[in-house]
């Protein structure tokens, strides 16, 4: 156990790394439009038809359009989101949100993956709004995971997040036990109300 201590630990400051990259590194904007492509990439992938009204129950959704995962011995995975809480009128303003995590052990590759998270219920909801939520079995949620390499990805049943996710590279699927999901406080001070926005909340509106 003395000898895991040391990798435990280097292996969770590459995740405070990716978590406290600038926001700079991708705008608003930037972050917007790519979050835009994914929901259209997400609409138009036969694995998540059936899965497609689960939107209309959903709380809120989380959109992280490049998630990068690479490493020798020590792989890391992280990268910016944006997440939208479901109103009486549709989908509300956008909320940015970084996500990082850190493993160890023998992985070799890179990856990039776009993900969507149906958030289900309040309690994974209030978890991501009050910051530094860590996804594992001490947190209590569950997290299903729906892609087209996934089997049962056309499933009905949920859990508190549904995770849409279309990845690419070497790892061939992408682990969220130990993720941690940050707000962005520098993106949140001030109102995102651009067309940018209003575009991304209309094409969540049209997703059925």
């Amino acid at each position: 156990m003395k000898k895991l201590i040391p990798k435990m630990a280097a292996a969770t400051a590459i995740a405070l790394t990716f978590l406290a990259l600038p926001a700079q590194a991708s705008d608003k904007g930037e972050l917007l439009r790519d979050a835009n492509k994914t929901v259209n990439d997400l609409k138009h992938d036969p694995a998540f038809a059936n899965a497609a009204r689960m939107m209309n129950q959903a709380r809120a959704v989380y959109i992280v359009p490049k998630l990068v995962k690479g490493g020798f011995i020590f792989g890391a995975e992280g990268g910016d989101g944006v997440v939208l809480r479901r109103t009486r009128s549709g989908w509300g303003e956008p909320r940015f949100y970084g996500m990082g995590s850190a493993s160890f052990g023998f992985q070799a590759g890179l990856e990039q993956a776009e993900l969507v998270f149906i958030i289900m219920s309040d309690r994974a909801l209030s978890g991501i709004e009050h910051g530094n939520f860590k996804l594992g079995a001490g947190a209590g949620i569950t997290v299903v995971t729906l892609s087209s390499g996934v089997e049962g990805a056309t499933t009905d049943h949920g859990g508190d997040l549904v995770v849409w996710a279309n990845g690419v590279g070497a790892y061939g699927g992408v682990a969220f036990n130990g993720s941690v999901i940050a707000p962005d406080k520098d993106m949140n001070a001030t109102p995102t109300t651009g067309p940018e926005a209003q575009e991304l909340r209309a094409n969540l509106a049209s997703v059925r």
